[in-house]
């Protein structure tokens, strides 16, 4: 196995995921992960397709992300990670995809309409 390359979409943000066999370092954006997300809840959703497949501490991940917040930079790199482990062993996907991790997130923030203040707020009504 040398590097596995894999792409996680969440909202607006774009996660490419480098995987390879290693010690466990997680690196975005030349930073370390604990670095990058301060919160533990961010922290649990980058490593929770490694914890479900039981592979903590033996795949060192690359990953460049940009565009979105914080929550969905995470989403995007757990999407990414769980599509590169599924390369790696076709036998997680049965066990990621029973959590969800395997499929995108469709949701994405709706338009602002013409003539509204914004996607669904009004201008305030006047009868008089």
């Amino acid at each position: 196995m040398s590097v596995i390359n894999t792409l996680g979409r969440r909202k607006a943000a774009v996660a490419r995921v480098y995987l390879s066999k290693g010690k466990g370092n997680i690196t975005i954006n030349k930073r370390d992960v604990k670095d990058y997300f301060a919160t533990p809840v961010l922290l649990e959703k980058v490593n929770q397709p490694f914890n479900l497949t039981d592979t903590l501490g033996q795949y060192d991940a690359k990953i460049n992300v940009d565009g979105g917040g914080v929550n969905g930079q995470a989403e995007a790199i757990r999407l990414g990670i769980s599509r590169a482990l599924v390369e790696v062993n076709a036998d997680f996907k049965p066990l990621l995809k029973a959590e969800g991790l395997m499929t995108r997130d469709p949701r994405m923030v709706e338009r602002k309409k013409p003539g509204q203040k914004k996607a669904r707020k009004k201008f305030q009504f006047s009868k008089r």
